[in-house]
């Protein structure tokens, strides 16, 4: 294993994070503020409670995942995409780094950085709403397994991709929605019969739902089912890396 590899990698897309502090920092603490302040007086007088639960805490853990994602998908695709854009990405590929130090550099700083952007987003969420944690190391559990796989998937984007239209594609148009229409700031239960099954095919419910049980023990799926579908996509992610590495697909091009 070539340790100072995989170091060079991290620290590089760890300083791009330096570099940009505002937008990678600032920016996501002013929006959860603006999301707490908005659902918060226009929802949550409306809402008190959901499951024994204030409003402005129900939807903490969805504002973290949809912070989390974007953030890891974001940094996972544009780290391995710029590479590819500027043609440097033939000097890694040259160079006497195996495919599994490659990811483990890129992915890992992709998920570092949405690590600290998500702890980041529990801070600020602590300051407007009174926060628990009822089971801490299976917050944990969700919170880096989810930033991890949602790093390599963000990765395997960023290979994907031709253009900025398409690197933008799917963490613009695709996550958002299913974040939103996957419990982040209501119950499944409170909709109907029919598109209370059809939620139920929304991946992202299960992240939430796990997520959010790890905080107050309730959730609309059982936090067992999440924890297999998040296990599940890793699989899938690593199993079409290796795919990619074997082939060369859009890196050799």
């Amino acid at each position: 294993m070539n340790i100072e590899a995989i170091k060079s990698i991290y620290f590089f897309e760890m300083a791009r994070t330096r570099r940009t502090l505002l937008q990678s920092v600032v920016s996501p603490v002013i929006s959860t503020s603006l999301y707490f302040i908005v659902f918060g007086a226009a929802i949550g007088e409306r809402i008190q409670e959901i499951d024994g639960v204030s409003y402005g805490a129900f939807i903490t853990p969805g504002l973290m995942m949809l912070t989390l994602l974007t953030q890891c998908i974001g940094n996972g695709s544009f780290g391995i995409y710029f590479p590819k854009f500027t043609g440097t990405i033939y000097e890694v590929l040259s160079s006497p780094i195996s495919m599994l130090e490659i990811v483990l550099g890129y992915v890992g700083a992709a998920a570092t950085k949405g690590l600290m952007i998500g702890t980041i987003i529990l801070i600020t969420a602590s300051l407007f709403v009174d926060l628990s944690i009822a089971h801490p190391f299976a917050m944990i559990f969700f919170f880096v397994l989810t930033a991890v796989t949602f790093s390599l998937f963000g990765f395997i984007i960023g290979i994907w991709a031709k253009d900025f239209e398409q690197l933008n594609l799917i963490p613009m148009l695709v996550v958002p929605p299913l974040v939103f229409l996957g419990g982040s700031f209501y119950s499944v239960d409170m909709l109907p019969p029919f598109w209370r099954a059809v939620s139920h095919f929304n991946p992202v419910l299960y992240l939430i739902s796990g997520f959010r049980w790890s905080f107050f023990e309730i959730s609309d799926v059982n936090p067992l089912a999440s924890a297999v579908i998040i296990l599940a996509f890793l699989a899938i992610c690593m199993a079409v890396l290796t795919w990619i590495f074997r082939t060369g697909y859009r890196l050799r091009n």
